[in-house]
């Protein structure tokens, strides 16, 4: 494979590669590998057990359809929401991307059954109040995952991490 001067492959046969292995769930497969192995060096069962779900709002790309782009809170520029569901070391267990208008309930309404789908031992999700609600108990009656959302108190200004109950 011929490559650039600094010795890299062409990005046609390396790309065709990564299809390859996406297509075939390899890219996902690397994954959760890697995210259990991790766990284990950290002292940890290799499926956790408790995750934390949260949103981010990100400034879309103009290559973005204007359809899956939305005003998130005060910005004044398109943007999407990225909902992640991580496990208590940080690690990716579940992901979904929305158009940053969306609330973070109403977005992330499908998250917690994927996370059921893609993890069995979890019980546990902490949230903060933007998932208030009907989804605290939908998750309870139908996932049997419990959805406790931790609240921030009036005093925390930007961002800051919240404790666990």
């Amino acid at each position: 494979m011929a490559g650039d001067a600094r010795g890299l492959p062409r990005m046609g046969p390396v790309y065709a590669s990564f299809r390859h292995w996406r297509e075939h769930g390899l890219i996902a497969e690397f994954h959760d590998r890697l995210r259990e192995t991790v766990r284990e060096r950290e002292g940890r069962e290799a499926e956790p057990t408790a995750g934390i779900i949260d949103a981010e709002s990100v400034r879309a790309a103009a290559t973005v359809p204007a359809a899956s782009r939305g005003y998130a809170g005060g910005r004044k520029v398109p943007s999407r929401k990225r909902h992640i569901v991580t496990d208590t070391l940080g690690l990716l267990l579940a992901l979904a991307v929305t158009a940053a208008n969306i609330g973070d309930r109403d977005a992330a309404a499908g998250l917690p059954m994927q996370l059921r789908r893609l993890h069995r031992d979890i019980t546990l999700l902490w949230a903060d109040g933007g998932y208030t609600g009907s989804l605290v108990a939908w998750c309870l009656d139908q996932l049997a995952l419990t959805l406790e959302i931790v609240k921030r108190t009036d005093d925390m200004a930007g961002f800051v991490v919240l404790p666990r109950r």
